[in-house]
């Protein structure tokens, strides 16, 4: 059951067409697809993989443009704007969690946490604060000093998650979240990003392959031949 969200959305495509070179062919991804994200709401989008499911997270998020069509997210034209004012623009507004979660080894816990907010300008001592309170709400303090190698597969997932949170975006975007963990760890993972992106009114976007994903879903939408079909 759809959750009633007010407010105009949060990310709306419009007519939004992608197509990659094959070869000879060329291979549609989406074409006229169209859709609207409400704030606050954990929409779930469900798509066998090669259906194009990263690559639509690519074009609402700005990080690649569409062949035609429109993204606006947060009243932003993406398609309309410099690349550096759309990276600017997803640097504040938008926290991405990855399925081999994207940590940087060199990096501790903490400076892997810290380094977002030092590329927003924030007050170092302010971001330790910041910092001290996310890794007590993933259950991590004791590992800030830590570096990634050193983490299971599931701590890793959720310094991925705090660290998309660090930063306070408006939209969190996750691909494939648990495709690299067990189904328990992976549901404990979900449960996690489900619950600190609501406590905290975020718009949240997964994308994945797995059934399993729309449990924590206010709405499930399935990629099929380059469109979004809503799901009961």
């Amino acid at each position: 059951m759809n959750a009633p969200f007010g407010g105009p959305p949060m990310v709306e495509a419009l007519n939004l067409a992608k197509a990659f070179d094959e070869g000879e062919k060329k291979r549609i991804v989406f074409r006229d697809l169209c859709a609207q994200f409400n704030p606050s709401q954990t929409t779930v989008i469900i798509g066998r993989s090669g259906t194009g499911k990263s690559t639509l997270l690519n074009v609402l998020s700005g990080i690649d443009l569409p062949d035609s069509g429109t993204v606006l997210v947060n009243g932003m034209d993406m398609g309309v704007v410099r690349d550096r004012q759309r990276t600017l623009f997803r640097r504040r507004e938008i926290g991405f969690v990855f399925q081999f979660f994207n940590l940087i080894p060199t990096l501790t816990v903490e400076e892997n946490l810290l380094l977002p907010l030092e590329l927003l300008g924030r007050d170092r001592e302010a971001s330790r604060e910041d910092i001290n309170s996310m890794l007590e709400r993933v259950g991590l303090d004791d590992r800030r000093h830590s570096y990634p190698d050193r983490l299971s597969g599931g701590e890793q997932q959720r310094i991925a998650i705090a660290r998309a949170l660090i930063h306070q975006p408006s939209l969190v975007l996750a691909d494939e979240p648990t495709g690299n963990l067990d189904t328990e760890t992976g549901i404990d993972v979900l449960q996690l990003l489900g619950e600190m992106t609501r406590s905290s009114g975020r718009t949240l976007i997964i994308v994945s392959h797995s059934e399993e994903v729309v449990d924590v879903a206010d709405r499930v939408l399935r990629l099929v031949d380059g469109q979004l079909v809503e799901q009961g």
